[in-house]
């Protein structure tokens, strides 16, 4: 069992990072989340889930244990395969699929590509006692303040005319990088790099 691969990356696309680790190059799925946050640190570290199946071996690369936990809850989920997880994991951030799952927020959940009504219920269905109970949630005093400050931001740079799902991206990149921004901030600093 692989717990993780550090080394130099490769190649870097939104899917797939390529990381060459002792002259060894693992091709890697990623989410767009982890691709984000990957991007231009050289060497990276990515925890692995392998998927090993009759016809295949493939390995799914997250950029820190809480997406990983997140991918296997998702997982455990009938119906939901690797792909599909990693596809939740790319339109919304562990913070916001928890953020989803606990206020049960179908009609967000159906935003994502391949994500029907019925699987979006049976999603918060069987993960809503499993996401409050797993060790690596968020301090949810913080999240529900950054949650809070990103959605205000999102429907504000929606009214101003910007896509949601781009807006959504800058605006996390945003509050990761400054967790304390009030709500003005972040959409002075979001209209600078749209």
């Amino acid at each position: 069992m692989i717990e993780y691969l550090k080394g130099e990356i490769v190649e870097l696309t939104p899917a797939t990072a390529v990381i060459d680790c002792q002259g060894i190059g693992y091709v890697v799925n990623i989410s767009v989340n982890t691709y984000s946050t990957i991007q231009g640190k050289n060497p990276c570290k990515l925890y692995i889930y392998e998927a090993i199946r009759e016809d295949a071996y493939i390995l799914y690369g997250f950029y820190d244990k809480q997406e990983r936990e997140l991918f296997l809850q998702l997982i455990s989920v009938p119906g939901i395969g690797g792909n599909t997880a990693r596809t939740i994991l790319s339109a919304l951030s562990p913070t916001e699929l928890y953020h989803v799952i606990n206020n049960e927020n179908v009609t967000l959940l159906k935003t994502v590509k391949g994500i029907g009504l019925k699987t979006a219920q049976l999603i918060i269905v069987k993960l809503k006692d499993k996401i409050k109970f797993t060790g690596e949630t968020l301090s949810l005093t913080g999240t529900t303040i950054n949650i809070a400050v990103q959605e205000e931001a999102v429907a504000a740079l929606n009214m101003l005319g910007f896509a949601v799902s781009t807006s959504q991206k800058v605006v996390i990149a945003i509050l990761k990088e400054e967790p304390e921004a009030t709500v003005e901030k972040v959409i002075r600093l979001a209209l600078k790099r749209l």
